[in-house]
């Protein structure tokens, strides 16, 4: 295998948003698929961030990724537990069925 190319990480980094894109758009319907294709989202984002500083040998866009992967844990939690508590009292994570308690 030979040397790692950044441009083949960014088209990697790219395929990987462009699928979780396609998977929110896709699938309306399922709370749990929606909130994965967000965290695959960040995912390629912290993929960039650690290719070029891989390649420009710096050390800023690793600080960046670990601070992304906090607010990543953070939202993926409390979006459990939101999903959870939704769960209890509509009995389904259908995303047409909890829209109906908008104000």
């Amino acid at each position: 295998m030979g040397p790692l190319i950044l441009s083949d990480v960014l088209i990697l980094s790219a395929v990987l948003f462009c699928v979780s894109v396609a998977g929110i758009f896709l699938n309306r319907k399922n709370l749990i698929i929606i909130l994965m294709c967000i965290e695959l989202m960040l995912l390629a984002v912290n993929l960039n961030f650690i290719a070029f500083s891989h390649f420009n040998a710096d050390m800023t866009g690793q600080i960046f990724v670990f601070f992304i992967l906090t607010v990543a844990a953070a939202e993926s939690a409390i979006g459990l537990a939101i999903l959870v508590v939704l769960f209890r009292n509509k009995n389904t994570i259908n995303v047409d069925d909890i829209s109906t308690m908008k104000g």
